[in-house]
């Protein structure tokens, strides 16, 4: 069964680096970008991240709350955001229980090696909790900029 764009967001509950736990429907009434990503300093991740940061304040501007879940623990967390100052919550789905929920999470392969983890794929969900968009295998480096310019369209 599929998550489309119409189908409410699963709900959830994460703790964030500094060990709050984010729960999805307390931002009802706000759009949100969350964003699942396989680990903490890697490049393509970390690209990713300062996208983000570097148009935070637009997304602000637009009411839009960016969460990002990686398998990675809060300490991880910490010094990644400390790191490359990231200025929204990183939640840590530790066992990708959440991931999975959002078809994120499964069998990867490596340099040829198969092992268990979280895949590159972003989900906009609209004031009422409701999936409007999603982007699978996302490429991290412009992913931020173009995520803004469709909000613009998702959003009117």
């Amino acid at each position: 069964m599929a998550l489309k764009p119409g189908d409410s967001a699963p709900n959830f509950s994460l703790p964030d680096a500094n060990g709050n736990t984010v729960t999805l429907s307390d931002f009802r009434g706000q759009w949100v970008v969350l964003y699942f990503y396989p680990r903490d300093n890697t490049p393509g991740c970390t690209k990713e991240a300062c996208g983000f940061r570097d148009t935070h304040l637009d997304y602000q501007s637009k009411n839009v709350v960016v969460l990002g879940v990686s398998t990675d623990d809060a300490k991880s967390h910490t010094k990644f955001s400390t790191k490359f100052g990231l200025p929204f919550p990183l939640l840590s789905d530790v066992e990708g229980r959440v991931a999975t929920k959002y078809e994120s999470y499964g069998l990867k392969k490596f340099m040829g090696k198969e092992f268990m983890g979280i895949y590159r794929n972003t989900f906009v969900i609209d004031p009422d909790g409701k999936i409007a968009r999603i982007y699978q295998k996302v490429k991290p480096e412009n992913h931020a900029i173009e995520l803004l310019a469709d909000l613009e369209n998702l959003a009117s």
